[in-house]
């Protein structure tokens, strides 16, 4: 268990999956319920009571910049990059404002209802600082046509990635120490990589949510969280 205080939203994408929904928007400013995608991020860090959130931006920044201008809360730091880091160099480009404890990191185009408990919570109090050096939320896998999963989640709460039938999904919210960076590359990369090297270690944990997930990454998904939460 640990107090987290930092936090970063992952706001840098192209939104190219996204098509002509992207156009004249970048993807963290289309709506969902009413609100931007990343506001639904950010109003979830503010719930948890977030000291500090940086946000990197590439694609259309000063509209992200323009409409976050309004926020009053949580205190944000805002980094643009002309040229984009990807998931790993982007975190990693930041990590002189998050400290030198675990912070959490959420993708810009997510949205959960929480179980029994707020999930941020059940994350910083799963984390094990003697064993993670990363600990990811994942949601079971439904059988069906929608995307593979990416992990299997044992017993001792470490993942293994898999290649084929993996029984649960990333949900691009995870808490995440400095020190997983160490010795990572220089310029973009994806956080796949340091991962990889977790796993390697046995420092890779998982965490299964307990309520309802929704992704926007194309337009049908977000079709299908729309419909989701209009039912």
């Amino acid at each position: 268990m640990i107090r987290v205080t930092c936090a970063m939203v992952l706001a840098a994408g192209l939104g190219s999956r996204m098509g002509g929904l992207t156009r004249e928007r970048p993807k963290p400013l289309l709506e969902l319920a009413g609100r931007a995608l990343i506001d639904h991020a950010l109003d979830r860090l503010e719930a948890a009571g977030i000291a500090r959130v940086v946000v990197n931006l590439h694609y259309k920044a000063e509209l992200i910049e323009a409409h976050l201008a309004a926020r009053t809360a949580p205190p944000l730091t805002l980094i643009r990059e002309a040229t984009r880091l990807e998931t790993g160099g982007g975190v990693a480009n930041a990590l002189a404002h998050l400290g030198p404890l675990p912070f959490f990191v959420l993708n810009a185009d997510v949205l959960w209802r929480d179980g029994d408990k707020p999930t941020l919570a059940r994350l910083a109090d799963r984390w094990d600082d003697a064993h993670m050096d990363a600990l990811l939320l994942v949601h079971g896998r439904k059988t069906g046509g929608e995307t593979p999963g990416d992990f299997a989640l044992k017993a001792s709460g470490r993942l293994e990635r898999k290649a084929r039938g993996a029984p649960y999904r990333f949900t691009g919210v995870q808490l995440l120490h400095p020190r997983l960076f160490t010795g990572c590359p220089e310029g973009p990369f994806s956080l796949n990589l340091l991962y990889d090297r977790a796993q390697a270690r046995g420092r890779l944990y998982g965490l299964a949510h307990d309520g309802l997930w929704l992704h926007a990454g194309t337009p049908e998904e977000l079709a299908r969280a729309k419909a989701a939460l209009a039912s």
